[in-house]
């Protein structure tokens, strides 16, 4: 039984990024690739057998969506109404690094209207869901599509990115205000990669300030943060204009949300004298990285991801696991308002070792269970963190209870879904497609 105010949030995810590759000719479905779609309710099981109670979990967008104002919700109706009936609670994540063929790509400005319908009628239709990542590393989505790439538009200017931010982070802003519309108290955990770029040499401390910037242009737009210098002169040199800029400064919703940081071991770069960069590995780690963050956006933090591969001695994800706690209870306990960890995601993922640049179909041993769905090392290991830190952390805390509103507050809300796989409007009404 959930209780009613849940104190620390012990998480994990089942990951459901759909970039396209290849001019948009192949589909990186994570759900597929790890067979999610075949094995859900042993996921949900396993889910449950380590402990957890909070997944971040999300219907794929690219079968959901599609067409405006069209869904199919045969999938998600099955998902979320076992979610709820198991009394696990989704941070539901609506856009995880691609869109329906149908929007093409982050350069589109009708994705984020688009997409705002779609949350609205995602929260009209599951209405006992309170917790959202609108959309998912929105700096990694535009960086990996519009500046290097890798993804999707594929493209590589600083003209494409700033594009691709600015629409990501309208589409975020807008769906926060259609889902508020539905659920007046909905809690947003934005999950955002937390970067830090380390100069190699006096040359590169130019270029590295410059990344050290950009890194926050995703969360500075999203809550209403003034941008420095360099970077309000980067967006108007590419493309955004003043009245967009004011959009954002305007139209924040900060006060609903808590700060999701993502950490991995990659998540830190050395900068050259000529702005290249490569891998650092861990050298701050995630306390001090946080501490940036949190100092900036003043919000509450949740360490929403993060994990490693199980390397050849087998112990090598158990230590990480380990050391990324001792860095949230170090967190927390010099008074940042911590709420919750994950590790992610449940599932060995596939192909993340090319950062899903590449359809090969590698197994990279990322998860609390392998693809077979049996328990790794570090899944035992979460799973006795939990038993030892749950009963602890919310008589000791700091931070702020998250005044979730679980499913006992809404017993009657399960609108009358039509059978499953009719293709349905806003309302729920099933659409007549011939």
């Amino acid at each position: 039984m959930v209780p009613n105010q849940p104190g620390f949030i012990f998480a994990t995810g089942i990951e459901n990024s759909i970039p396209t590759i290849d001019g948009g000719r192949v589909r990186m479905d994570e759900m597929d690739k790890c067979g999610h779609y075949r094995h859900w309710r042993r996921d949900f099981d396993l889910v449950q057998e380590i402990g957890i109670r909070f997944l971040r979990y999300g219907p794929p967008l690219h079968t959901t969506l599609v067409g405006p104002g069209r869904y199919d919700w045969s999938f998600a109706d099955e998902t979320f109404l076992d979610l709820r009936r198991r009394g696990l609670v989704a941070i539901v994540d609506l856009c995880h690094f691609g869109l329906p063929n149908f929007l093409g790509d982050f350069q589109n400005p009708d994705f984020p209207a688009i997409f705002a319908d779609y949350a609205r009628a995602f929260a009209q239709r599951y209405p006992w869901i309170q917790l959202y990542t609108p959309v998912n590393e929105m700096s990694i989505c535009a960086l990996f599509s519009a500046l290097y790439g890798w993804w999707n538009e594929q493209q590589r200017s600083d003209r494409a990115f700033v594009t691709a931010t600015k629409h990501l982070a309208k589409a975020n802003l807008l769906a926060m205000r259609a889902i508020l519309e539905v659920r007046p108290d909905a809690l947003f955990i934005q999950s955002e990669s937390t970067e830090y770029f380390h100069a190699m040499s006096p040359k590169a401390i130019g270029p590295a300030e410059t990344m050290n910037a950009r890194r926050f242009l995703s969360l500075d737009l999203n809550y209403g943060r003034r941008v420095d210098s360099t970077m309000y002169e980067y967006l108007m040199d590419n493309g955004m204009t003043r009245e967009e800029y004011h959009y954002f400064l305007n139209n924040n919703l900060k006060h609903h949300c808590i700060m999701g940081n993502d950490y991995y071991q990659t998540n830190e770069h050395l900068v050259d004298a000529a702005g290249l960069t490569r891998a650092s590995g861990e050298v701050f780690g995630y306390a001090v990285i946080t501490h940036q963050y949190y100092n900036r956006y003043r919000l509450p933090v949740m360490h929403t991801e993060t994990n490693l591969c199980q390397g050849p001695n087998g112990d090598e994800a158990v230590k990480w696991l380990r050391k990324e706690w001792a860095n949230v209870l170090r967190v927390r306990n010099n008074g940042v308002p911590l709420v919750g960890f994950t590790w992610y995601s449940l599932t060995d993922q596939v192909d993340w070792d090319t950062a899903l640049r590449e359809n090969n179909g590698n197994v990279n041993a990322l998860g609390l269970v392998d693809l077979d769905r049996n328990m790794r090392p570090v899944g035992h290991a979460y799973r006795d963190l939990i038993r030892d830190w749950t009963e602890v952390l919310p008589t000791q805390s700091v931070c702020l209870q998250v005044p979730l509103a679980l499913e006992h507050d809404y017993p009657d809300c399960v609108p009358p879904f039509p059978r499953q796989g009719v293709e349905c409007d806003v309302t729920g009404a099933p659409m007549n497609t011939e």
